[in-house]
């Protein structure tokens, strides 16, 4: 190696430092994609949609949602894993990217490593439902519907390691109930399912199951959560109706970037989605749905947040004897 070489070289390593902001500084100057790990019609893509415009507005750069749903979104997050850090690919997706690690699943990406939390939309509860015909209408009368018939049930999930999936396994095992996990490519595709009867019982998220359970096709058991939901104040939390220990209540949604994104452009992306959950009409649209929104967060919180998150879906994957087949 010359002089020279070894000159130019130290000096593009001084600069490098300044790259990065400079970079983040005129970010974004093209339309930014938000990779959305579940299906059309899923809880994630619904609140997508509502905040594509005002993101649109806050970011100055068309938001382009790119559906890659299936196996519980490992298809997503490992096209974001192996996408440019420049702030241009996004990911949105939830604790299943925590639950499917805990499970044991191989992946071409590190949950812990590959990416770059970025922001936490909100928190979504959970509902405990169940098809009409099976006449029941709590948690306590379908524990008691099952154990008489042991093996003969079916429920629903959005696929194995998705959070319908580890919360419908903990409820199954802290019951002590005999039934069988069908599992589908997403939450829209199994409430179908669960709307048709071909299964007995599942756990959905609020985003999918509040409008069924309005319009009388499936009946609410319980929720999983700590509280009531304000959509369904006569519909008791399961650990209302006795069961105790149900760890598993709301779970994270929120927007995370490939390793290596820049800080700056994190810290932007954030603020405005912030921003954006602050605006009273996104609040509003978000009401149906359910989901508590966050508001507050930031790359560092979220951080934090997804740790110890990983740690609770840890635990319940023990308790539950939870593995990837």
């Amino acid at each position: 190696m010359t002089a020279l070489t070894r000159r130019a070289l130290g000096a593009l390593a001084l600069m490098a430092p300044a790259i990065a902001p400079a970079r983040a500084q005129s970010w974004p100057t093209r339309p930014i994609t938000i990779v959305v790990a579940w299906p059309p019609g899923s809880g994630i893509d619904v609140m997508t949609r509502i905040m594509q415009d005002a993101l649109r507005e806050e970011l100055g750069q068309s938001i382009v949602v790119d559906n890659k749903g299936g196996a519980a979104g490992v298809i997503g997050a490992q096209f974001v894993a192996n996408a440019a850090p420049d702030g241009y690919t996004l990911l949105f997706t939830s604790s299943a990217l925590n639950m499917v690690a805990a499970m044991g699943t191989r992946t071409t990406y590190d949950p812990a490593k590959s990416f770059v939390p970025i922001v936490n939309v909100c928190w979504t509860p959970s509902l405990l439902i169940a098809h009409p015909s099976l006449g029941v209408k709590n948690a306590q009368e379908l524990i008691a519907y099952a154990r008489a018939r042991p093996g003969q049930l079916f429920y629903a999930t959005a696929g194995i390691g998705a959070p319908s999936h580890f919360v419908t396994e903990l409820f199954r095992v802290r019951t002590g109930i005999d039934a069988t996990n069908v599992p589908f490519r997403g939450s829209p595709e199994a409430m179908r399912e669960q709307i048709a009867g071909r299964v007995h019982f599942s756990v959905a998220n609020s985003s999918t199951g509040l409008p069924p359970i309005r319009e009388g096709q499936v009946v609410a058991l319980g929720a999983t959560g700590s509280r009531r939901l304000p959509q369904l104040p006569d519909v008791p939390t399961l650990q209302e109706q006795g069961l105790a220990d149900f760890a598993a209540a709301s779970y994270w949604n929120g927007l995370l970037g490939p390793a290596g994104l820049p800080q700056p452009i994190a810290d932007r992306i954030a603020s405005a989605v912030n921003k954006v959950l602050a605006r009273p009409d996104i609040r509003e649209r978000f009401v149906p749905t359910g989901n508590e929104l966050d508001g507050n967060s930031t790359p560092q919180s979220f951080t934090a947040l997804i740790q110890e998150d990983m740690r609770i879906w840890a635990d319940v994957a023990r308790a539950a004897n939870i593995r990837a087949q």
